[in-house]
């Protein structure tokens, strides 16, 4: 399980239930498992791979219900950012990520000069998502991918990713039996799925292969290749900076789908987390409240979508758009002068239960506060004269059961 997964709790599921078995049939139009291969494979040939890597990666090519189980048991949990940053941006990881740029500063000065994309950027996504290759998972690719392909929840993309896979081997940089990684078929130190390392895999190291399991060249080279050009990176532009917030910002304009100017946020009050004045200039920026007003915050640029588009998740983006910066250079995050409330997991759920039943689309009932549910705890906020900074709170979910207001008074 790579570093990344931390963020996914796996519930047990009883192995080889008959009932997930039968459900690939049902979506294949009844297709066993052996029926579906047989029709994937023609499928694969029809794309271009050649009869000789379908011939290779075949005994490979086998259903695990073990690996479906696990896909259908992840349970994503809530963890509060500080919490989150705290253990994986952590100081030893920020000098690992430093002491790489350092040991392979060649390959990182041209992926910059090619791509863009800063040395920090890149050494936080590779210490994120495998400690630098220490942790890039143990499980067979080609079999994780074909049992979710044959699985109904996401067959369509596993299919897609089942025949990246074999042009990766067809291509000639990895061999089936190298083909090593997480659970949900991802591969190397930046753990690129099978259509992004076939499309944005390079070789920098200038052997003929673009292997991202061993070579830190074609992980540095590859890594800053995808940012760039699959998450649309923008040359010479900050992603991420910490900033102190005053009690005269509109706290309903803190959000990722609303910008305004750097001089804009001056005048309400942001600045830069020392204390000095933001530029008085027309650069857009959106206010990120990761735990809401009273925790940490920060000016999210146009970059910060390649963190969000890399993993939807905010704490993650968050996270790793954070360590980048600390990398970079910049100082420790400032603690929030006091802790911050946190609903648990089942008040999280009953909160999205009651924003549906507003007539609200959270997504998922999950638990799990993404933009979708913090887009309508920030409505309700407003409807009933709350600070409107999107983070759930116990007097929200009072107001919404009806009941009257809990007995403790709200940080300004």
């Amino acid at each position: 399980m790579t570093i990344a997964r931390t963020l996914t709790l796996l519930t047990a599921l009883s192995l080889g239930s008959p009932a997930f078995a039968a459900s690939g049939a049902a979506c294949h139009g009844g297709q066993s498992f052996e029926q579906f291969l047989a029709s994937l494979k023609q499928q694969a040939a029809a794309d271009g791979v050649s009869p000789r890597a379908i011939a290779a990666a075949s005994p490979g090519l086998v259903y695990d219900q073990g690996i479906v189980n696990r896909d259908r048991g992840q349970r994503v949990f809530g963890q509060v950012f500080t919490e989150f940053a705290g253990r994986m941006a952590a100081n030893y990881r920020m000098q690992q990520g430093q002491a790489m740029i350092k040991t392979h500063a060649r390959a990182f000065a041209r992926a910059e000069q090619d791509y863009g994309v800063p040395p920090a950027v890149i050494a936080a996504f590779w210490g994120l998502e495998s400690d630098f290759g220490a942790n890039m998972g143990k499980l067979p690719t080609l079999r994780s991918l074909v049992s979710l392909a044959y699985d109904c929840r996401r067959a369509k993309m596993f299919e897609a990713e089942t025949i990246a896979a074999l042009k990766i081997i067809d291509r000639g940089d990895l061999a089936p039996s190298e083909m090593i990684g997480s659970w949900a078929g991802e591969l190397g130190q930046t753990q690129f799925l099978p259509t992004h390392y076939f499309n944005y895999a390079v070789d920098y190291d200038g052997d003929g292969r673009r292997d991202m399991l061993r070579s830190p060249a074609d992980v540095i080279g590859s890594t800053a290749n995808y940012i760039a050009n699959g998450l649309k990176w923008r040359r010479g532009e900050p992603w991420l900076q910490e900033v102190r917030v005053s009690g005269n910002v509109p706290w309903d304009q803190a959000d990722l789908t609303i910008r305004h100017p750097r001089a804009q946020w001056a005048q309400w009050g942001v600045a830069y987390a020392d204390g000095r004045p933001l530029p008085n200039d027309n650069m857009p920026a959106s206010l990120l409240l990761p735990m809401g007003r009273n925790g940490p915050a920060f000016l999210a640029y146009a970059n910060f979508a390649a963190y969000t588009e890399w993993n939807n998740s905010l704490i993650y983006s968050t996270t790793a758009g954070y360590l980048a910066t600390r990398i970079a250079g910049a100082a420790p995050m400032r603690r929030p002068a006091a802790p911050v409330a946190q609903l648990s997991f089942n008040e999280l759920r009953e909160l999205q239960q009651l924003l549906v039943r507003a007539g609200f689309n959270v997504g998922k009932v999950d638990g799990v506060m993404g933009q979708l549910s913090r887009s309508a705890v920030k409505a309700m906020q407003v409807k009933y004269g709350l600070p409107a900074d999107s983070w759930p709170t116990a007097e929200l979910l009072a107001r919404l059961r009806g009941g009257p207001r809990p007995n403790f008074t709200q940080q300004n």
